[in-house]
Protein backbone atom coordinates (compact mmCIF):
# COMPACT_ATOMS: atom_id res chain seq x y z
CA UNK A 1 0.00 0.00 0.00
CA UNK A 2 1.26 3.54 -1.12
CA UNK A 3 2.16 5.85 2.20
CA UNK A 4 0.06 8.48 0.41
CA UNK A 5 -0.63 10.21 2.85
CA UNK A 6 3.09 10.59 4.33
CA UNK A 7 2.81 14.62 3.67
CA UNK A 8 0.69 15.25 6.62
CA UNK A 9 3.52 15.79 9.45
CA UNK A 10 1.12 15.85 12.55
CA UNK A 11 -2.86 15.63 13.50
CA UNK A 12 -3.90 18.28 15.77
CA UNK A 13 -5.88 16.96 18.37
CA UNK A 14 -9.54 17.14 19.36
CA UNK A 15 -10.33 21.02 20.76
CA UNK A 16 -8.28 23.85 19.73
CA UNK A 17 -10.12 24.70 17.18
CA UNK A 18 -14.18 26.51 17.36
CA UNK A 19 -17.26 24.92 15.79
CA UNK A 20 -18.41 25.88 12.78
CA UNK A 21 -22.19 26.83 12.34
CA UNK A 22 -24.15 24.83 9.27
CA UNK A 23 -27.41 23.55 8.34
CA UNK A 24 -28.11 19.75 9.41
CA UNK A 25 -28.89 18.09 6.06
CA UNK A 26 -32.44 17.41 6.49
CA UNK A 27 -33.58 16.60 3.20
CA UNK A 28 -30.58 14.77 1.96
CA UNK A 29 -30.33 12.44 4.97
CA UNK A 30 -34.04 11.45 5.15
CA UNK A 31 -34.00 11.00 0.90
CA UNK A 32 -31.08 8.67 1.51
CA UNK A 33 -31.49 6.84 4.46
CA UNK A 34 -35.35 6.03 3.25
CA UNK A 35 -36.28 2.76 1.82
CA UNK A 36 -38.82 -0.11 2.03
CA UNK A 37 -37.10 -3.40 2.66
CA UNK A 38 -33.97 -1.74 4.18
CA UNK A 39 -34.31 0.44 8.00
CA UNK A 40 -32.29 2.90 9.12
CA UNK A 41 -31.11 4.72 12.24
CA UNK A 42 -28.99 7.17 10.98
CA UNK A 43 -27.66 10.68 11.71
CA UNK A 44 -25.85 12.70 9.06
CA UNK A 45 -23.84 15.54 9.77
CA UNK A 46 -22.85 18.57 7.75
CA UNK A 47 -20.26 20.92 9.63
CA UNK A 48 -19.89 23.65 7.35
CA UNK A 49 -16.22 23.86 6.66
CA UNK A 50 -14.18 21.14 4.36
CA UNK A 51 -13.85 17.87 6.47
CA UNK A 52 -10.81 16.02 5.32
CA UNK A 53 -11.26 12.83 7.75
CA UNK A 54 -13.63 11.14 9.77
CA UNK A 55 -13.25 8.95 12.71
CA UNK A 56 -16.19 6.72 14.81
CA UNK A 57 -16.07 3.63 17.04
CA UNK A 58 -17.74 1.29 18.67
CA UNK A 59 -18.03 -2.07 20.18
CA UNK A 60 -18.08 -5.60 18.96
CA UNK A 61 -21.78 -6.04 20.48
CA UNK A 62 -23.21 -9.78 20.02
CA UNK A 63 -25.64 -9.58 17.38
CA UNK A 64 -28.40 -12.62 17.77
CA UNK A 65 -30.15 -13.91 14.82
CA UNK A 66 -33.57 -16.33 15.02
CA UNK A 67 -32.15 -19.55 14.27
CA UNK A 68 -34.78 -19.97 11.49
CA UNK A 69 -35.31 -20.61 7.99
CA UNK A 70 -36.06 -16.94 6.25
CA UNK A 71 -36.08 -18.53 2.72
CA UNK A 72 -34.56 -16.00 0.63
CA UNK A 73 -35.32 -13.09 2.67
CA UNK A 74 -31.67 -10.64 3.44
CA UNK A 75 -31.00 -10.59 7.10
CA UNK A 76 -28.18 -8.46 7.67
CA UNK A 77 -27.27 -5.52 9.83
CA UNK A 78 -24.65 -2.87 9.59
CA UNK A 79 -23.48 -0.49 11.93
CA UNK A 80 -20.83 2.15 9.99
CA UNK A 81 -19.43 5.36 8.74
CA UNK A 82 -20.03 7.07 5.39
CA UNK A 83 -17.65 10.28 4.78
CA UNK A 84 -18.99 11.82 1.62
CA UNK A 85 -15.71 14.18 0.78
CA UNK A 86 -18.07 16.83 -1.97
CA UNK A 87 -21.95 16.41 -2.07
CA UNK A 88 -22.03 19.83 -4.47
CA UNK A 89 -23.60 17.79 -7.28
CA UNK A 90 -25.85 16.37 -5.07
CA UNK A 91 -26.50 14.46 -1.68
CA UNK A 92 -25.61 10.94 -3.61
CA UNK A 93 -22.05 11.85 -4.38
CA UNK A 94 -18.52 9.70 -4.09
CA UNK A 95 -18.07 8.57 -0.51
CA UNK A 96 -16.38 5.93 1.86
CA UNK A 97 -17.78 3.78 4.23
CA UNK A 98 -16.19 1.59 7.03
CA UNK A 99 -18.32 -0.46 9.90
CA UNK A 100 -19.13 -3.76 10.79
CA UNK A 101 -21.49 -6.17 9.12
CA UNK A 102 -23.44 -9.36 9.95
CA UNK A 103 -25.44 -11.42 7.50
CA UNK A 104 -28.06 -14.74 8.28
CA UNK A 105 -26.40 -16.90 6.23
CA UNK A 106 -28.62 -20.34 7.16
CA UNK A 107 -31.10 -21.34 9.71
CA UNK A 108 -28.05 -21.14 12.57
CA UNK A 109 -25.36 -19.47 10.73
CA UNK A 110 -23.98 -15.60 10.33
CA UNK A 111 -21.31 -13.86 9.03
CA UNK A 112 -19.85 -11.30 11.56
CA UNK A 113 -16.85 -8.76 10.82
CA UNK A 114 -15.77 -5.10 9.38
CA UNK A 115 -14.86 -3.90 5.96
CA UNK A 116 -14.51 -1.14 3.97
CA UNK A 117 -16.42 -0.03 0.83
CA UNK A 118 -15.90 2.97 -2.35
CA UNK A 119 -18.96 3.86 -2.92
CA UNK A 120 -19.47 5.93 -7.04
CA UNK A 121 -21.64 6.78 -9.28
CA UNK A 122 -19.93 4.75 -11.54
CA UNK A 123 -19.28 1.33 -9.73
CA UNK A 124 -17.95 0.46 -6.19
CA UNK A 125 -15.92 -2.36 -4.89
CA UNK A 126 -15.75 -3.22 -1.09
CA UNK A 127 -13.07 -5.44 1.10
CA UNK A 128 -13.09 -7.31 4.00
CA UNK A 129 -10.98 -6.00 6.80
CA UNK A 130 -8.51 -8.93 8.27
CA UNK A 131 -6.41 -6.42 10.58
CA UNK A 132 -7.55 -5.78 14.43
CA UNK A 133 -8.18 -7.90 17.59
CA UNK A 134 -10.35 -10.66 16.86
CA UNK A 135 -12.52 -7.83 14.16
CA UNK A 136 -14.87 -11.26 13.69
CA UNK A 137 -15.64 -11.35 17.11
CA UNK A 138 -18.66 -10.42 18.85
CA UNK A 139 -16.81 -10.10 22.07
CA UNK A 140 -17.50 -6.45 23.28
CA UNK A 141 -14.55 -4.82 22.39
CA UNK A 142 -13.71 -1.12 21.35
CA UNK A 143 -12.26 -1.02 17.40
CA UNK A 144 -11.71 2.41 15.87
CA UNK A 145 -12.95 3.15 11.98
CA UNK A 146 -11.33 6.28 9.97
CA UNK A 147 -10.70 7.58 7.00
CA UNK A 148 -7.93 10.90 6.14
CA UNK A 149 -7.56 12.61 3.32
CA UNK A 150 -4.00 12.21 1.57
CA UNK A 151 -2.13 15.06 1.81
CA UNK A 152 -1.26 15.23 -2.02
CA UNK A 153 -4.36 15.03 -4.87
CA UNK A 154 -8.14 13.77 -3.70
CA UNK A 155 -7.65 10.42 -2.57
CA UNK A 156 -8.35 8.84 1.09
CA UNK A 157 -6.90 6.46 3.75
CA UNK A 158 -8.74 3.77 5.32
CA UNK A 159 -7.65 3.07 8.86
CA UNK A 160 -8.91 0.20 11.14
CA UNK A 161 -7.59 0.09 14.57
CA UNK A 162 -5.34 2.63 13.96
CA UNK A 163 -3.65 1.07 10.79
CA UNK A 164 -4.02 1.57 7.54
CA UNK A 165 -6.10 -1.32 5.32
CA UNK A 166 -6.76 0.41 2.09
CA UNK A 167 -7.06 3.56 -0.17
CA UNK A 168 -9.94 5.29 -2.30
CA UNK A 169 -9.04 5.32 -6.34
CA UNK A 170 -12.77 7.58 -7.60
CA UNK A 171 -13.17 9.92 -4.94
CA UNK A 172 -14.01 14.27 -5.52
CA UNK A 173 -11.82 17.41 -4.43
CA UNK A 174 -12.60 18.76 -1.28
CA UNK A 175 -14.65 22.24 -1.39
CA UNK A 176 -15.22 24.47 1.31
CA UNK A 177 -18.67 25.40 2.56
CA UNK A 178 -21.91 22.93 3.23
CA UNK A 179 -20.55 20.54 0.58
CA UNK A 180 -18.79 18.05 2.82
CA UNK A 181 -20.99 15.52 5.04
CA UNK A 182 -20.01 12.66 7.58
CA UNK A 183 -22.78 9.82 8.70
CA UNK A 184 -22.86 7.27 11.42
CA UNK A 185 -25.38 4.61 12.06
CA UNK A 186 -27.06 1.48 11.84
CA UNK A 187 -29.00 -0.10 8.40
CA UNK A 188 -31.01 -3.32 9.04
CA UNK A 189 -32.69 -5.55 7.06
CA UNK A 190 -35.21 -8.41 7.97
CA UNK A 191 -35.71 -6.59 11.49
CA UNK A 192 -38.43 -9.43 12.81
CA UNK A 193 -35.58 -12.12 13.04
CA UNK A 194 -32.85 -9.82 14.59
CA UNK A 195 -31.85 -8.62 18.13
CA UNK A 196 -29.34 -5.65 18.47
CA UNK A 197 -28.41 -4.94 21.43
CA UNK A 198 -27.33 -0.77 22.18
CA UNK A 199 -24.64 0.24 19.92
CA UNK A 200 -23.02 3.26 20.92
CA UNK A 201 -21.40 5.27 18.19
CA UNK A 202 -18.85 7.57 19.03
CA UNK A 203 -18.03 10.46 16.39
CA UNK A 204 -15.34 13.23 15.31
CA UNK A 205 -14.41 15.06 11.94
CA UNK A 206 -10.99 16.50 10.84
CA UNK A 207 -11.06 19.74 9.94
CA UNK A 208 -9.34 21.66 6.58
CA UNK A 209 -6.33 22.48 9.61
CA UNK A 210 -6.13 18.90 10.59
CA UNK A 211 -7.81 19.93 13.75
CA UNK A 212 -10.39 16.28 15.31
CA UNK A 213 -13.22 18.08 16.53
CA UNK A 214 -17.15 16.66 17.08
CA UNK A 215 -19.73 18.00 15.00
CA UNK A 216 -22.13 21.01 16.53
CA UNK A 217 -25.54 19.28 17.06
CA UNK A 218 -27.52 22.21 15.46
CA UNK A 219 -25.33 20.47 12.00
CA UNK A 220 -27.11 17.06 12.89
CA UNK A 221 -29.76 15.66 10.72
CA UNK A 222 -31.60 12.37 11.79
CA UNK A 223 -33.39 9.21 9.49
CA UNK A 224 -34.94 6.75 11.53
CA UNK A 225 -37.63 4.64 9.65
CA UNK A 226 -38.39 2.37 11.97
CA UNK A 227 -41.29 3.86 14.86
CA UNK A 228 -39.59 4.21 18.18
CA UNK A 229 -39.96 1.30 20.63
CA UNK A 230 -42.72 1.82 23.07
CA UNK A 231 -46.10 0.76 24.06
CA UNK A 232 -47.83 0.99 20.64
CA UNK A 233 -44.78 0.40 18.79
CA UNK A 234 -43.42 -2.96 20.17
CA UNK A 235 -40.39 -5.24 19.20
CA UNK A 236 -39.19 -6.09 16.28
CA UNK A 237 -40.25 -3.67 14.44
CA UNK A 238 -38.59 -0.51 16.27
CA UNK A 239 -35.61 1.23 17.29
CA UNK A 240 -34.57 2.94 20.06
CA UNK A 241 -31.89 6.18 19.50
CA UNK A 242 -30.32 8.44 21.11
CA UNK A 243 -27.90 11.57 20.39
CA UNK A 244 -25.96 13.34 22.69
CA UNK A 245 -25.73 16.49 24.05
CA UNK A 246 -27.58 19.48 22.96
CA UNK A 247 -24.60 21.06 22.09
CA UNK A 248 -22.00 18.29 20.17
CA UNK A 249 -22.27 15.42 18.85
CA UNK A 250 -21.02 12.97 21.37
CA UNK A 251 -22.98 10.04 20.73
CA UNK A 252 -25.68 8.07 18.73
CA UNK A 253 -26.60 5.62 20.82
CA UNK A 254 -28.84 2.95 19.12
CA UNK A 255 -31.00 -0.50 19.25
CA UNK A 256 -32.81 -2.58 17.78
CA UNK A 257 -34.39 -5.24 19.90
CA UNK A 258 -35.84 -8.59 19.49
CA UNK A 259 -38.34 -10.69 21.81
CA UNK A 260 -36.77 -11.38 24.71
CA UNK A 261 -37.34 -15.26 24.62
CA UNK A 262 -35.97 -15.34 20.94
CA UNK A 263 -32.69 -12.95 21.93
CA UNK A 264 -31.94 -14.97 24.93
CA UNK A 265 -31.86 -18.18 22.65
CA UNK A 266 -29.44 -17.10 20.11
CA UNK A 267 -27.00 -15.15 22.20
CA UNK A 268 -26.44 -18.00 24.27
CA UNK A 269 -24.35 -19.63 21.11
CA UNK A 270 -21.88 -16.50 22.19
CA UNK A 271 -18.94 -18.03 23.98
CA UNK A 272 -18.22 -16.04 27.47
CA UNK A 273 -14.50 -16.85 26.30
CA UNK A 274 -14.87 -13.92 23.42
CA UNK A 275 -14.61 -11.37 26.35
CA UNK A 276 -11.06 -11.41 27.01
CA UNK A 277 -9.47 -8.41 28.38
CA UNK A 278 -7.32 -6.10 27.98
CA UNK A 279 -4.17 -8.05 29.17
CA UNK A 280 -4.51 -10.60 26.81
CA UNK A 281 -3.91 -8.01 23.60
CA UNK A 282 -1.34 -6.54 25.29
CA UNK A 283 0.84 -9.80 26.47
CA UNK A 284 4.02 -10.10 24.26
CA UNK A 285 4.05 -6.41 22.95
CA UNK A 286 7.36 -4.19 22.16
CA UNK A 287 6.79 -1.11 24.86
CA UNK A 288 6.73 1.31 21.78
CA UNK A 289 5.77 0.44 17.89
CA UNK A 290 6.24 3.02 15.05
CA UNK A 291 6.80 5.45 18.02
CA UNK A 292 3.42 4.23 19.68
CA UNK A 293 3.01 3.98 23.25
CA UNK A 294 1.45 0.24 23.11
CA UNK A 295 0.76 -0.33 26.69
CA UNK A 296 -0.96 3.03 26.49
CA UNK A 297 -2.77 2.48 23.28
CA UNK A 298 -4.24 -0.70 24.37
CA UNK A 299 -5.75 0.89 27.33
CA UNK A 300 -7.08 3.54 25.76
CA UNK A 301 -8.92 1.21 22.83
CA UNK A 302 -10.44 -0.43 26.14
CA UNK A 303 -11.84 2.49 27.37
CA UNK A 304 -11.90 5.34 25.77
CA UNK A 305 -10.89 5.18 21.89
CA UNK A 306 -12.58 8.63 20.89
CA UNK A 307 -9.58 10.02 23.15
CA UNK A 308 -6.65 8.25 21.71
CA UNK A 309 -5.56 10.66 19.31
CA UNK A 310 -4.98 12.83 22.45
CA UNK A 311 -3.71 10.64 25.27
CA UNK A 312 -1.50 7.73 23.64
CA UNK A 313 2.05 8.97 23.47
CA UNK A 314 3.37 8.82 19.55
CA UNK A 315 -0.37 7.74 17.85
CA UNK A 316 -1.32 11.02 16.24
CA UNK A 317 1.97 11.75 14.41
CA UNK A 318 2.12 7.66 13.73
CA UNK A 319 -1.36 8.39 11.73
CA UNK A 320 -0.90 10.88 10.23
CA UNK A 321 2.28 9.22 8.48
CA UNK A 322 0.37 6.46 7.70
CA UNK A 323 2.44 4.09 9.54
CA UNK A 324 1.16 0.95 10.77
CA UNK A 325 0.24 2.04 14.29
CA UNK A 326 -1.16 -0.81 16.43
CA UNK A 327 0.97 -3.83 17.15
CA UNK A 328 -1.94 -6.10 18.40
CA UNK A 329 -3.84 -5.71 15.15
CA UNK A 330 -1.81 -6.15 12.61
CA UNK A 331 -3.41 -8.37 9.61
CA UNK A 332 -3.23 -12.15 10.05
CA UNK A 333 -2.73 -14.43 7.60
CA UNK A 334 -6.14 -16.97 7.87
CA UNK A 335 -9.28 -16.34 6.57
CA UNK A 336 -11.10 -12.99 7.40
CA UNK A 337 -14.34 -14.75 8.90
CA UNK A 338 -15.36 -16.91 11.83
CA UNK A 339 -13.67 -20.13 11.40
CA UNK A 340 -16.34 -22.02 13.49
CA UNK A 341 -18.89 -20.15 11.88
CA UNK A 342 -20.28 -23.28 9.72
CA UNK A 343 -19.74 -26.13 7.04
CA UNK A 344 -18.81 -25.77 3.87
CA UNK A 345 -20.87 -23.95 1.46
CA UNK A 346 -22.00 -25.11 -1.79
CA UNK A 347 -21.77 -23.86 -5.56
CA UNK A 348 -25.92 -23.46 -5.23
CA UNK A 349 -25.61 -21.56 -1.74
CA UNK A 350 -23.39 -18.80 -3.11
CA UNK A 351 -25.12 -18.31 -6.60
CA UNK A 352 -28.39 -17.94 -4.76
CA UNK A 353 -26.68 -15.13 -2.03
CA UNK A 354 -24.82 -13.88 -5.11
CA UNK A 355 -28.26 -13.39 -6.90
CA UNK A 356 -29.46 -11.92 -3.96
CA UNK A 357 -26.79 -9.48 -3.10
CA UNK A 358 -26.42 -7.94 -6.24
CA UNK A 359 -30.12 -8.69 -7.85
CA UNK A 360 -28.87 -10.42 -11.18
CA UNK A 361 -31.12 -13.88 -12.10
CA UNK A 362 -28.85 -16.73 -10.90
CA UNK A 363 -28.93 -18.20 -14.31
CA UNK A 364 -26.84 -15.19 -15.21
CA UNK A 365 -23.87 -15.92 -13.04
CA UNK A 366 -20.72 -17.66 -13.50
CA UNK A 367 -19.62 -19.10 -10.35
CA UNK A 368 -15.96 -20.80 -10.14
CA UNK A 369 -14.65 -22.93 -7.46
CA UNK A 370 -11.85 -22.15 -4.36
CA UNK A 371 -9.17 -23.67 -6.48
CA UNK A 372 -9.79 -20.46 -9.07
CA UNK A 373 -9.96 -16.84 -8.06
CA UNK A 374 -7.79 -15.55 -11.19
CA UNK A 375 -10.41 -13.32 -12.21
CA UNK A 376 -10.92 -11.02 -9.07
CA UNK A 377 -7.25 -10.57 -8.88
CA UNK A 378 -7.01 -9.39 -12.40
CA UNK A 379 -10.28 -6.46 -10.81
CA UNK A 380 -9.31 -5.89 -7.78
CA UNK A 381 -6.26 -3.72 -6.05
CA UNK A 382 -4.00 -6.38 -4.81
CA UNK A 383 -2.64 -3.81 -1.90
CA UNK A 384 -6.26 -4.26 -0.53
CA UNK A 385 -7.12 -7.72 -1.35
CA UNK A 386 -7.69 -10.78 1.15
CA UNK A 387 -6.49 -13.44 -1.97
CA UNK A 388 -4.85 -15.85 0.41
CA UNK A 389 -8.37 -16.80 1.34
CA UNK A 390 -9.73 -20.26 -0.50
CA UNK A 391 -13.46 -18.60 -1.89
CA UNK A 392 -15.88 -19.01 -4.62
CA UNK A 393 -15.77 -16.36 -6.95
CA UNK A 394 -18.77 -15.10 -9.01
CA UNK A 395 -18.67 -12.78 -12.01
CA UNK A 396 -21.57 -11.51 -14.04
CA UNK A 397 -21.97 -8.71 -16.75
CA UNK A 398 -25.69 -8.08 -16.01
CA UNK A 399 -26.90 -4.74 -15.03
CA UNK A 400 -26.37 -4.59 -10.96
CA UNK A 401 -27.20 -2.11 -8.27
CA UNK A 402 -23.81 -3.79 -6.86
CA UNK A 403 -24.32 -3.08 -3.30
CA UNK A 404 -25.39 0.55 -2.88
CA UNK A 405 -28.92 0.96 -1.56
CA UNK A 406 -29.89 3.55 -4.66
CA UNK A 407 -31.75 2.99 -8.13
CA UNK A 408 -28.47 3.48 -9.93
CA UNK A 409 -27.68 0.28 -11.52
CA UNK A 410 -23.93 -0.28 -13.22
CA UNK A 411 -22.33 -3.03 -16.02
CA UNK A 412 -21.11 -6.33 -14.14
CA UNK A 413 -19.79 -7.23 -10.92
CA UNK A 414 -17.28 -9.59 -9.56
CA UNK A 415 -17.14 -10.91 -6.17
CA UNK A 416 -15.19 -13.25 -3.68
CA UNK A 417 -17.33 -15.56 -0.86
CA UNK A 418 -15.66 -17.51 1.37
CA UNK A 419 -15.30 -21.37 0.79
CA UNK A 420 -15.69 -21.75 4.31
CA UNK A 421 -18.96 -19.73 5.83
CA UNK A 422 -19.93 -18.12 2.46
CA UNK A 423 -18.45 -14.53 3.92
CA UNK A 424 -18.23 -11.82 1.33
CA UNK A 425 -14.68 -11.45 1.40
CA UNK A 426 -14.51 -8.67 -1.46
CA UNK A 427 -16.73 -7.70 -4.18
CA UNK A 428 -16.67 -4.84 -6.84
CA UNK A 429 -19.14 -3.62 -9.48
CA UNK A 430 -19.41 -1.19 -12.51
CA UNK A 431 -16.25 0.95 -13.31
CA UNK A 432 -14.71 0.48 -10.10
CA UNK A 433 -13.43 -3.30 -11.35
CA UNK A 434 -11.18 -1.48 -13.46
CA UNK A 435 -9.62 0.65 -10.63
CA UNK A 436 -6.07 0.22 -9.71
Amino acid sequence: MASACAGVTALTILGTAPSASAAAPKEACTGLYNARITFWAMTCSQPGEPVIGGFATWRNIPIAFDQVDTGSTTVQVANYMRVSPNTSSGPLAPNIEIGLYAEKTGKTTHTYGPRWSELTTSGGRTTAIKAGVNPTKPDKRNHTYMTVRQDSGNQWDVLYDFNKVGSTTKQLKVLGGNTNRIDVGLEVMGPKYIDIPSIANRMQFMTGNKVWQQVATPDVAKSVTLPVCSTAHKPPNCFTTKLIDNSKFTQWTVSKPRRQAAAAASRAAVPAALTHSRDAASAGLPATFNGVDQQALQACLENAPDNCLATVPGLSDCVATVRVCNAAALPSGGTSEDATAGADVSATDIRARAAVAFDVPGDALAVEPPASSSVLKAHLNAADSTSSDAAWTVTSTSSTPGLQRTDRRFDGFTARYSAHTGALLEACWGDLCDAS
